[in-house]
């Protein structure tokens, strides 16, 4: 396991260590030998709600969340299509007894998916403790097949909630995207899925400016102007649902699948779970990276005037030097 990068802000707004909570997808395993795992590591009790929703409860870090991840499967909408399909389905039958059939078919293609419980970011090394215990019991990431489009979601508090924190977290994430890629080594296949629709070249020249600086009601009208989804690397709804209740409710946005918690929802296109020289310090610095950056107003400055140049050759190469050169200090 490799080193965890440290935050340039370690502390939420309340000067307590910002929390983060981590999701991993990832096939080859049941949901059982996943809890199994957690168990083993932290504690806990293990629940079954039904072969597609499970969870460990009582954790020394929390409860842990393990389903199956497809919501047709968890609403049995799948019932309605093997009847129309003509197969003749017993719903009054013994309990789960299809459901576990099915799990046990749509484990080859939808995701397994563990949800932890948000840590102290210094506990990192505690989950990455779980990553390597389910490769080392056969989990199966992104590369592993062309049918396993699976992901990995980092979802860290904030350390300010300010308007003008936000947007440079926002403007340094944009401006290291495609680094962020090649970082994460995310391959072509999984960049074009819609899992990583990119930001809008449009939002980006609007809000990489140096004189464009919204109040937080202005900032959300504008993300929500372009970016009406979640489906987005950085997704800020969950944010702007805690900051700003009402004005997320009124907006054509996926309500249900809106969470409000004051995270910043980081969404990884690939889970390299299988692989031994992976974990979970790899995105992790790459988003230590972008904080860095938020950090340094002159040089997010610099970078974003770089990024709407009309010539982007060398902002690549530019990147890339001053993260290799990366101190803890500085503009």
């Amino acid at each position: 396991m490799s080193e965890f990068q440290p935050l340039p802000d370690p502390l939420n707004p309340e000067g307590e260590p910002r929390r983060v909570g981590i999701e991993l997808e990832m096939a080859g395993l049941s949901l059982e030998a996943i809890a199994g795992a957690i168990t083993d590591l932290f504690g806990g009790e293990h629940r079954a709600d039904s072969p597609f929703q499970q969870r460990v409860t009582g954790t020394r870090f929390g409860d842990f969340g393990l389903e199956l991840d497809s919501d047709l499967l968890k609403r049995r909408e799948y019932l309605d299509y093997l009847e129309k399909m003509g197969v003749e389905v017993d719903r009054n039958g013994e309990p789960h007894a299809l459901e576990t059939a099915l799990s046990q078919v749509a484990g080859l293609v939808v995701p397994h998916e563990v949800v932890a419980p948000p840590v102290p970011h210094d506990a990192l090394p505690e989950l990455d403790r779980l990553r390597r215990r389910l490769q080392q019991a056969g989990a199966k990431g992104t590369h592993d097949s062309l049918f396993y489009a699976f992901g990995l979601q980092i979802n860290l508090e904030l350390a300010h909630l300010d308007a003008a924190s936000i947007l440079r977290h926002l403007q340094a994430f944009l401006v290291l995207h495609d680094w962020l890629l090649e970082h994460s080594q995310t391959d072509l296949s999984r960049r074009l899925t819609p899992f990583v629709d990119p930001f809008p070249e449009t939002y980006a020249r609007l809000i990489l400016p140096p004189d464009y600086a919204p109040d937080l009601k202005g900032l959300i009208t504008d993300y929500l102007a372009h970016n009406p989804t979640r489906n987005r690397p950085l997704d800020l709804l969950p944010l702007f649902a805690h900051l700003a209740p009402e004005q997320i409710q009124a907006a054509p946005v996926e309500h249900h699948l809106i969470h409000a918690r004051p995270t910043f929802h980081y969404r990884l296109p690939d889970c390299r779970i299988d692989e031994p020289q992976w974990d979970l310090s790899l995105p992790w610095a790459g988003w230590v990276a972008v904080e860095r950056l938020a950090a340094r107003p002159q040089r997010l400055h610099r970078l974003a005037a770089e990024y709407l140049g009309a010539d982007r050759g060398g902002l690549a190469a530019r990147i890339q030097h001053w993260i290799a050169g990366l101190t803890g200090s500085g503009t």
